[in-house]
């Protein structure tokens, strides 16, 4: 396309993102409408994409992380012949695959879902580090970005981790329109000053107007042909532009012009060019699954190994059997095990460092490209990736995030180091799994397992070692459970998942000494929970205690309350959960305190059976 063909298509773009806002009557047209001409250039002459197949290993990855933006995504897919005039203007309505921000549910070209900003370039960095050191098909990572997302922390870790891995095969377009949702952004229409902190994390650099079709094209050919590094292109824009009732005015983001007629015609009228998107070049199949023969490591009944050390073992087992699965940390590697594959498989190990929601991001974009990640640190520190978690499960991205040093059991590092509300977190996710391991071969299964579940996968594991209880050849089926002690004698049930599985086994053995029989459930499977064998415990002994070293609300005992959601009579229930600060104390010590050891749960175990016989 020639300039003048360049302009035209960006009008085209600017005049359907206002005609789906308008059918909505919702959406964000001006915030589309600076970004055209950035759309434009880069569909007609820069992007490599083959619409009929998604997912060809060749194809130029695009995201949109100003995801409001969507009404621009759109348009850009109409010219390219993807939706119709028709669906176009659907955007928005009930049924729709046009959501009022683009989700890989609904739309097989979207990279990952995205409107929560500052994810899109985390994500993207994801991406670019599968295409750069496992697929190496010579894709290009296209992701255009507001400024005002830009005051995310999220962007800044993907930048630095973009810039030391020398990403040159990555791009992000900053759409400098100078005004947020509620007025001027931070920087304004400053771009040296978003360059300057771009080059210090060592980003190759262009400043632009981006309005001008040629400088575009200029400009995404310079980020095509630099080597060694990611490229920054900062191009100042107009929210609204080519309206003049709206064109770089406050008080209009999201919000369909006040007169959609009068700005298509002075945008110069309905059009309906359709653009020959380049194809992308001959590539081999996305990498290739070797498989082998899994040989998860066994341990003798008895042995005290802690869980994290078998996720460990088991992962590197795992990677040897499987040449799809890639492992990420958050440099606690040495505490998570996770070194124990970087140690087998350094070629599919990737550091994050220190950035929680750059390492879930950036497994969120291996996932997208086919890989299966294990992401790990420790369980409190996934609280701070919690919003690309739940962005993760809105994509449908299939993860493994691993957290270790879990509850108080961990001991003398204190409250800032334990994991304590860290399955209520996973639990809320929508669609996810949260397992919750008590020993060596339970763990090393489990971890095996979740490699072909779909969805969020969550896996909880310890630092202290703990016997192991279970043979090599037990299985253990996600939403289930297992009863490790049962007589017709029980008068109660004692619950319990980790570590607290052995405490429960020890309270019970010293309930029998009293003549007290209680029923033990290693309840592994937190989210499904095994619902047909609490109920048939709570019929049986008609009292439960559930044990948790975790916070009360929305743990172990709210998983066990999901079993009597559908108007079955609840059972007597005590649910024992850590309800105190906790301080430094060795991990006996902490158990004790929060009332989560074996003496506890008897304690606990005998006030509820003698209750019960007064009643």
């Amino acid at each position: 396309m020639n300039t003048r063909q360049l302009i035209d298509l960006a009008q085209q773009l600017r005049v359907d993102s206002v005609r789906a806002a308008d059918a909505a009557g919702s959406g964000h047209p001006t915030s589309s409408m600076s970004a055209a001409d950035l759309m434009a250039v880069l569909l007609a002459k820069h992007l490599r994409y083959d619409f009929e197949r998604p997912q060809h290993p060749g194809n130029d990855r695009l995201i949109l992380s100003k995801g409001h933006a969507s009404p621009l995504l759109y348009s850009a897919y109409k010219a390219a012949g993807a939706v119709s005039e028709a669906e176009l203007l659907s955007f928005r309505k009930a049924g729709s695959r046009l959501e009022g921000h683009p989700t890989p549910r609904r739309l097989p070209w979207v990279e990952t879902a995205t409107g929560s900003l500052g994810q899109g370039l985390p994500v993207g960095v994801g991406v670019a580090l599968a295409g750069k050191r496992l697929d190496r098909t010579g894709y290009r990572i296209w992701v255009l970005c507001g400024d005002s997302e830009l005051a995310e922390g999220s962007v800044w870790e993907a930048a630095e981790h973009a810039g030391y891995e020398h990403l040159d095969n990555l791009a992000v377009i900053v759409d400098v329109n100078r005004l947020g949702q509620r007025g001027p952004t931070r920087h304004g229409h400053d771009l040296d000053a978003y360059a300057r902190r771009f080059r210090a994390f060592g980003w190759h650099t262009v400043e632009i107007d981006g309005h001008d079709v040629d400088a575009i094209d200029r400009a995404f050919a310079e980020a095509e042909s630099t080597g060694g590094q990611p490229t920054a292109i900062l191009a100042r824009t107009l929210k609204g532009k080519g309206v003049a009732s709206v064109q770089d005015r406050e008080g209009l983001h999201g919000k369909p012009l006040p007169d959609a007629a009068q700005a298509i015609a002075e945008l110069g009228g309905v059009r309906d060019h359709h653009v020959e998107v380049h194809q992308p070049p001959a590539a081999r199949v996305l990498h290739a699954v070797r498989s082998g023969h899994l040989d998860l490591p066994r341990y003798e009944t008895g042995d005290e190994v802690a869980t994290r050390d078998a996720y460990g073992q088991a992962l590197a087992a795992l990677g040897d059997a499987r040449g799809d699965i890639v492992v990420l940390d958050g440099e606690v590697s040495d505490s998570t095990r996770a070194e124990f594959f970087a140690k087998k498989h350094p070629d599919r190990f990737f550091e994050c460092y220190i950035a929680e929601q750059q390492l879930v991001a950036a497994a969120v974009g291996m996932a997208a490209r086919g890989w299966v990640p294990y992401a790990s640190t420790f369980a409190a520190f996934l609280t701070r990736a919690h919003d690309f978690v739940r962005m993760a499960s809105i994509s449908g991205s299939g993860i493994n995030l691993v957290g270790s040093h879990a509850g108080v059991s961990i001991g003398q590092d204190g409250p800032s180091q334990m994991g304590l509300e860290d399955l209520a977190m996973f639990r809320a996710v929508y669609g996810s799994t949260v397992l919750y391991p008590c020993d060596a071969h339970q763990t090393a299964k489990l971890v095996a397992t979740m490699a072909d579940l779909e969805g969020i996968r969550y896996l909880r594991t310890s630092r202290g070692d703990s016997p192991v209880i279970y043979s090599a050849t037990e299985e253990f089926p996600v939403g289930g459970s297992k009863v490790l002690r049962a007589s017709a004698a029980d008068r109660l049930t004692l619950v319990a998942a980790g570590v607290t599985v052995h405490e429960a086994l020890a309270a019970a053995e010293a309930l029998d000494r009293e003549g007290i029989q209680a029923r033990v459930i290693d309840l592994y499977s937190v989210k499904p929970v095994d619902r047909a064998t609490l109920r048939e415990a709570a019929e049986e002994t008609g009292c439960l205690v559930t044990v948790e070293d975790h916070r009360e609300e929305g743990g172990l005992g709210d998983a066990v309350l999901d079993a009597f959601t559908d108007g079955r009579p609840v059972p007597r229930l005590v649910r024992l959960a850590v309800r105190t600060m906790p301080g430094s104390a060795s991990p006996a010590e902490q158990l004790h305190a929060a009332g989560i050891d074996a003496e506890s749960i008897a304690a606990a175990a005998r006030l509820l059976v003698e209750t019960a016989v007064v009643r």
